[in-house]
C-alpha cells in the first residue's frame, strides 16, 4: 500500500522551492553525451544583464520549459541552452548612474578602471533574472550557461569580424548615422524607437542671387540645420522650378551661396516642391549629395550643441538654435509661413533623447551578400516562421536592409579587433592582439576606441555558444538548433542576422523554424507601460497564486497570431485547476489504501474482460487526450494542448469518471472489481501526470513522487505516456449514457425537481446502446426505473430531451415522467414571475441604450457591460419561456 499521502491544501511554495533544487540537481535536464537519442535543442533568447522576469520573459521561458519538458518525456536529447547578454549600452548607463552618485564620471577614471567597475557590478548584480527563471522551472542546462562577452564568445567574434573584414564585407566609411546625444554613441536602425509626435513645417524663403526679387521657398521640419545645407533640390520635372536648376541661391544668415540643383527623388506635392539638402545631418539628403558631389557640412558636435561650423549660433543646443534662427529670418521677413505638422521623432532605445541624424566614420557590415541566401533559406522552407505571417515582415525588412553599423562610442562590449598605424594609417585586423603594423612594421599603432554593436555577438549565438570556430561534438549534435522561440520585436535585431551568420559561417541556417509569440497586454488589451500603471508583475502572481497557475494560464492563452490578454482573474481560476488536480490525486491515493494496491505500475495492458465500461471509457479518452496533445505542442498550439488537458483532467476525468468509479470502488461489487478500478485510476492519474507536467512542472512531480511503483528520479525519467489500448464501441456507448444523464439532470433543473426526489426515466433508443450502462444512469441522474425500448408512445406528463447530437445513428428521446413530483399551477406561477422581472429589467436596460446622451457620455466597458446584460436577460427569458410552455402543457 501506499505510505505516503498529500496534505490536504496544495500550498505551492514548499512543493516549488523542493522541486526546484530536484532538477537543479538531478541530472535530467542536462544533454547525455554519445547518446543514441534524437536531439532536440533551443538557444534561450539571452536576456540583458541588467534584466529582470517580466511577463515578455516569462511566457518565452515557459513556452520554451514546455517544449524542452516534452521532448525530454518524448525520448529526445534535449539541450536547452541558457545565457546573458552583456547589452553594451544599457549595462554602461547602469554604471554611470552609480559613478554619478559619486560625483565622478567614467572619463575620469578612465577606460581601463571603468571596465573594472562593469565587471566587478555584472558579478554582483548581473544574472538575477537567472534566479528568477529558475523559480519559473526553467530547466535549462545550466551547468552550460554562456555570457556574450566569455573567452569562448569573444574569441568567435573576433574570428568573425576577421573574416568579415578580409572578404571586405565590412569595411569603415563616412556615413550618416543615427547619434544619440545622451549615450554617445552611433545606433542602428532597429535601435531607434519612432513615434508620431505634434510637430511644425517651418517655410523658408531662400533668396536667388541676382535675382533680388525672386525666392526659393522650402518646408523644413528641422531649420536648426539649414545652417548646414549644401543646395536646394527640386523635381527635374516641375515646370514651377525648372528654370532655376543650376542657378545659385543666397543661403540666409551665413554668407554662403548653394546651388539649385534638380534630382528625381525630389516630392512634387510635398511642401513647396524645393527641399533644402543637409547632407551631414539627413540621411536622404546624404545620398543626393553622393550623386551631386556636394559638400558634408557637420553643424553639430557629439551633444547635439551647435559646433564651429555654426557661425554666429556655435555653443547653442539645437533647439536653441532652432529658436534663434528661426527669430532670425522672421526679422529678415524670410519666415514666409509655419503649419502644424505631425512628424515621425525617433527616440533612443535606451535613454529616450532624441535621435540625431549624423556624418560620422563608423565601422559597417556589408549586409545585401549575407541577406540573399538568408532571404532564399526562408523562400525554400529550409527556416520556417511560425505563424506564417511573420515571413513577410521578415522579407519586407530583408528585401530592403541597408548596411549595418556595427561601431559604437561606448567602453562596455567586444572592442573592435582593428589597429590603426599612426606613421602609415594602415589598419591592422587580426584574431590577437598585434604587436605592430601588418604593413610598415611600426610598433606605433592604437587599437579602434569603438566596441561592436551588442546584436553583432548575439547573432552568432546559436554557434558561437556550442563552441565554434572549433568543429565541436557539441555543433555536431546540436546544431542547427531545433527551434527558436522569441517575439517579434526582435525579427530584425536578431532573428535575421543570426539566419545570415549561421548561413555565412556554419553553412546551415541556426535553427529549422521560428515560432513568434504573443505580446502579452493587459486585461483591456492595452499595451503595458509603467506610466499607465498596468505593468503586470509575474512574481506578484507567482507568489499569489504559484508558478503552476501562472505558467498554466500563458499557454492556454497563448494561441497563435493573437494577443494575449492577461487577467489576474484567469490566473486565478488556473489555481483552481491545481486544486481539482491535487484532490484528483488524493482520491486516488485514499482508494489504492483501501483497496490493498501495492505496486501496479508493471505498465502491462489490462484484461479486457476486468475492465468496466467506464475503464475502457476514460481509457479511451486519456488515449485520444495524448494524440491531441502530442500534435499540438509539435505544432506549437499550446493554448490548444492546454485547453485538451483542462478539459480531459476537468470535464471527462474529474465530472465523470470519478464519479463513475465510484460505484466500483465503494459499492459491493467485489474485491477484484475494486481492485481492477482503483488500478485503472492509479495507471490514468499517472499518465495524466505525465500529460500535464510540462505545463505544471511543480504539483505533478510533487503527486507524481508519491504513487507507488514511482521512478525515483521523477516524471522526466518516466517517458510520455504511451497510447494504451483504445475501445472505440465501448467508450461511445458510454458517451451515450453520459448523454442520458446530462439529459435527466436538465429536465430536473429545469423543472425544479426536488434534488433527494427519485424519478422515472424512459428512453427510446433504435440500438439499445445505453443499456449496458444502466446502474450508472440510475445512480448520477437519481433514476428510480429506467425503461429502455426502440420506440413507443410518448409517456402521460413526461418532459422530454434528446440525447445525442443531430445526425447520430441513435438520437435517444429521454422522458421523465413528472406527476406527483412537482406542483404545476405553483411553478408555473413563480416561472410567470420570474419571467415578468425579466421583462422589465429588459425594457429598462433597453430604454437607456436607446438614450443617445447615455451613449455619449457614459464610457465604454459601462456600455458593454449594459449590453451584456442585455443579451443575458433574453437568454434567461428564453429558458423561462420554453419552461413555461413545458409547465402549461404537463397541467393541461
Amino acid at each position: 500500500m501506499s505510505e505516503q499521502t498529500l496534505e490536504k491544501i496544495y500550498e505551492p511554495k514548499a512543493v516549488e522551492e523542493k522541486w526546484a533544487g530536484h532538477w537543479a540537481s538531478c541530472g535530467l535536464t542536462s544533454p547525455e553525451e554519445n547518446s543514441k537519442k534524437p536531439s532536440f535543442s533551443m538557444v534561450i533568447p539571452p536576456p540583458n544583464v541588467t534584466g529582470a522576469l517580466h511577463v515578455g520573459h516569462a511566457l518565452n521561458s515557459t513556452l520554451q520549459d514546455i517544449l524542452a519538458r516534452y521532448k525530454r518525456l518524448k525520448g529526445y536529447n534535449v539541450l536547452w541552452l541558457p545565457g546573458i547578454d552583456h547589452a553594451g549600452i544599457a549595462t554602461q548607463n547602469v554604471v554611470e548612474k552609480q559613478l554619478a552618485a559619486e560625483g565622478v564620471t567614467r572619463h575620469e577614471i578612465g577606460r581601463e578602471e571603468f571596465l573594472k567597475r562593469v565587471w566587478t557590478w555584472k558579478e554582483e548584480y548581473g544574472g538575477q533574472i537567472f534566479k528568477q527563471l529558475k523559480r519559473l522551472g526553467a530547466t535549462c542546462a545550466w551547468e552550460r550557461t554562456r555570457f556574450t562577452m566569455d573567452a569562448g564568445l569573444s574569441r568567435s567574434v573576433r574570428e568573425v569580424f576577421v573574416r568579415l573584414y578580409s572578404e571586405g564585407l565590412i569595411y569603415r566609411g563616412d556615413y550618416i548615422i543615427n547619434w544619440c546625444p545622451r549615450c554617445h554613441t552611433a545606433l542602428s536602425d532597429l535601435e531607434v524607437l519612432f513615434e508620431e509626435t505634434e510637430g511644425s513645417l517651418w517655410y523658408l524663403k531662400y533668396p536667388v542671387k541676382d535675382d533680388p526679387l525672386r525666392f526659393l521657398t522650402v518646408a523644413t521640419t528641422r531649420p536648426e540645420t539649414m545652417i548646414g545645407d549644401a543646395a536646394v533640390a527640386v523635381n527635374p520635372a516641375d515646370e514651377r522650378y525648372r528654370d532655376l536648376i543650376g542657378k545659385t541661391i543666397l543661403l540666409p544668415l551665413t554668407g554662403r551661396e548653394i546651388p539649385v540643383i534638380g534630382d528625381d527623388s525630389v516630392s512634387i506635392e510635398f511642401g513647396t516642391g524645393a527641399v533644402k539638402i543637409t547632407p551631414a545631418h539627413d540621411f536622404n539628403d546624404f545620398e543626393v549629395a553622393k550623386r551631386h558631389n556636394l559638400p558634408a557640412i557637420k553643424i553639430m558636435d557629439i551633444n547635439a550643441v551647435m559646433n564651429d561650423n555654426a557661425g554666429a549660433f556655435k555653443g547653442l543646443d539645437r533647439y536653441s538654435a532652432r529658436k534663434k534662427i528661426l527669430s532670425g529670418l522672421d526679422g529678415l521677413g524670410l519666415l514666409d509661413k509655419t503649419e502644424k505638422y505631425k512628424i515621425m521623432l525617433g527616440e533612443c532605445y535606451r535613454c529616450e533623447a532624441v535621435v540625431e541624424p549624423t556624418l560620422s566614420k563608423q565601422w559597417f557590415v556589408k549586409v545585401a551578400p549575407l541577406a540573399a541566401p538568408a532571404i532564399k533559406a526562408v523562400e525554400d522552407g529550409v527556416v520556417s516562421f511560425v505563424p506564417k505571417g511573420w515571413e513577410n515582415t521578415y522579407f519586407d525588412w530583408m528585401r530592403n536592409i541597408r548596411d549595418w553599423c556595427i561601431s559604437r562610442q561606448i567602453w562596455w562590449g567586444h572592442r573592435i579587433p582593428a589597429w590603426h598605424c599612426k606613421d602609415c594609417g594602415h589598419v591592422t585586423v587580426e584574431t590577437t592582439d598585434p604587436s605592430e603594423c601588418a604593413k610598415c612594421k611600426s610598433k606605433n599603432i592604437e587599437q579602434d576606441p569603438d566596441v561592436l554593436d551588442t546584436w553583432f555577438s548575439s547573432a552568432l549565438w546559436p554557434f558561437s555558444t556550442l563552441g565554434w570556430p572549433d568543429r565541436t561534438e557539441d555543433l555536431k549534435r546540436f546544431y542547427p538548433t531545433s527551434v527558436l522561440s522569441t517575439s517579434f520585436d526582435i525579427i530584425f535585431f536578431w532573428v535575421a542576422r543570426m539566419i545570415m551568420m549561421g548561413l555565412k559561417f556554419m553553412e546551415a541556417p541556426p535553427f529549422k523554424e521560428v515560432y513568434i509569440h504573443a505580446l502579452i497586454r493587459d486585461a483591456e488589451g492595452q499595451k503595458m507601460s509603467k506610466s499607465k500603471g498596468n505593468v503586470i508583475d509575474p512574481l506578484v502572481l507567482m507568489e499569489a497564486y504559484g508558478t503552476d497557475a501562472f505558467r498554466f494560464t500563458l499557454a492556454a492563452l497563448a494561441a497563435q497570431g493573437r494577443d494575449i490578454k492577461l487577467a489576474e482573474e484567469r490566473v486565478s481560476g488556473y489555481r483552481n485547476f491545481c486544486n481539482k488536480l491535487w484532490n484528483l490525486a488524493r482520491f486516488t491515493l485514499m482508494n489504492i489504501d483501501a483497496e490493498g494496491v501495492d505496486n501496479p505500475d508493471s505498465g502491462a495492458p489490462f484484461d479486457d474482460a476486468d475492465l468496466s465500461p467506464a475503464d475502457k471509457w476514460i481509457l479511451t479518452r486519456l488515449s485520444m487526450a495524448e494524440d491531441e496533445v502530442s500534435d499540438a505542442l509539435d505544432h506549437y498550439r499550446f493554448d490548444d494542448a492546454a485547453r485538451t488537458i483542462y478539459r480531459f483532467v476537468w470535464h471527462e476525468l474529474c465530472d465523470w469518471h470519478v464519479e463513475l468509479s465510484k460505484q466500483d470502488l465503494w459499492g459491493d461489487s467485489g474485491i477484484e472489481r475494486k481492485k481492477t478500478a482503483a488500478l485503472v485510476l492509479l495507471r490514468v492519474l499517472k499518465d495524466t501526470l505525465k500529460l500535464v507536467h510540462p505545463f505544471m512542472p511543480f504539483i505533478t512531480e510533487e503527486i507524481y513522487s508519491k504513487l507507488p511503483g514511482a521512478e525515483k528520479l521523477g516524471i522526466l525519467s518516466a517517458g510520455f505516456p504511451v497510447g494504451a489500448k483504445t475501445y472505440p464501441a465501448p467508450a461511445a456507448a458510454m458517451d451515450k449514457v453520459m448523454d442520458v444523464i446530462r439529459a435527466v439532470r436538465n429536465i430536473r433543473t429545469e423543472m425544479n425537481v426536488a434534488q433527494g426526489a427519485k424519478v422515472e426515466c424512459i428512453c427510446f433508443s433504435k440500438t439499445g446502446i445505453i443499456k449496458a450502462g444502466e446502474e450508472y444512469i440510475k445512480r448520477l441522474a437519481k433514476v428510480e426505473k429506467l425503461v429502455v425500448s426502440e420506440a413507443g408512445q410518448r409517456p402521460k406528463d413526461a418532459v422530454s430531451a434528446l440525447a445525442g447530437a443531430p445526425g447520430d445513428n441513435d438520437v435517444i428521446e429521454v422522458f421523465v415522467p413528472l406527476k406527483g413530483l412537482i406542483d404545476f399551477e405553483a411553478e408555473a406561477k413563480k416561472l410567470n414571475k420570474e419571467l415578468q422581472q425579466a421583462v422589465d429589467e429588459s425594457a429598462s436596460i433597453e430604454k437607456k441604450l436607446s438614450n443617445q446622451g447615455f451613449l455619449a457620455k457614459a464610457p465604454k466597458e459601462v456600455v458593454e457591460k449594459e449590453e451584456l446584460r442585455l443579451k443575458t436577460l433574453g437568454e434567461k427569458r428564453f429558458k423561462l419561456e420554453a419552461s413555461l410552455d413545458r409547465i402549461k402543457e404537463l397541467g393541461a
